[in-house]
């Protein structure tokens, strides 16, 4: 992806590039909105994530100037701290695709970034992914196991999505902590306690389990039989 982030907290912007740049996406930066305006004018972007909140000129100002220009289609991802239903509405009235509210996770932001693309682009959305009984819908982030729902968080559905498009595969401890935290994997071991809280969502109350723990290694996602439960 392309990216255009306009956004005036500079420490957000470095943890921006850090993580996307890492991830092999190109990005350009603006700290204010007339110089993202300028910005998303002269050049072609797979996608923007816009501030609310800017010097100069705000997010709902750029985006509806954005909106009347040539870069009518550009997915943008409304970034801020607004949270009321109102300030929802009026983003996505002045034009915004998608709209996150501050804190967030870069995982998340990413993931709504591809699927605007992929709308922008009339592609066909993800397809609804199945190991054995276990289904998960990305668009709607459903899971059901053999028809009954399970609620998971979203580092649980980050890390069950990534697990499943590699099934049967093994997925790495390195991988999944990159899911979950980018480049900055936190100094404790958390990545163990997420897949135990996503192994007794999944596995929990049925005889078949399917996720498996590769030790010292990674885990996978699969149907291996009616082996015996592995402790994680």
């Amino acid at each position: 992806m392309k990216l255009l982030i306009v956004e005036d907290n500079l420490r957000l912007v470095a943890n921006l590039f850090d993580y996307f740049e890492a991830r092999g996406h190109t990005l350009d930066a603006a700290p204010d909105g007339v110089t993202g305006l300028k910005l998303a004018t002269d050049n072609t972007y797979d996608a923007i994530v816009l501030d609310w909140m800017l010097p100069r000129m705000d997010g709902g100002q750029l985006l509806q100037s954005l909106r009347k220009r040539v870069r009518k289609d550009v997915p943008v991802v409304m970034l801020t701290a607004r949270e009321r239903t109102n300030d929802k509405v009026e983003a996505l009235r002045a034009g915004a695709d998608d709209y996150l509210t501050k804190p967030f996770e870069l995982a998340e932001l990413e993931a709504r970034l591809e699927a605007q693309i992929r709308r922008a682009r009339g592609q066909v959305a993800a397809p609804r992914m199945q190991v054995a009984d276990l289904e998960y819908n990305p668009e709607t982030a459903e899971v059901t196991r053999n028809g009954q729902p399970i609620i998971l968080q979203p580092a649980c559905r980050r890390l069950l999505e990534e697990l499943m498009r590699a099934s049967p595969s093994l997925v790495t401890r390195e991988r999944l902590e990159e899911v979950l935290w980018g480049n900055e994997p936190p100094d404790r071991d958390l990545l163990r306690s997420q897949m135990h809280v996503l192994r007794r969502a999944i596995d929990g109350p049925f005889t078949l389990k399917l996720l498996h723990t590769v030790p010292r290694t990674g885990y996978r996602l699969a149907d291996q039989g009616r082996g015996d439960d592995e402790v994680e």
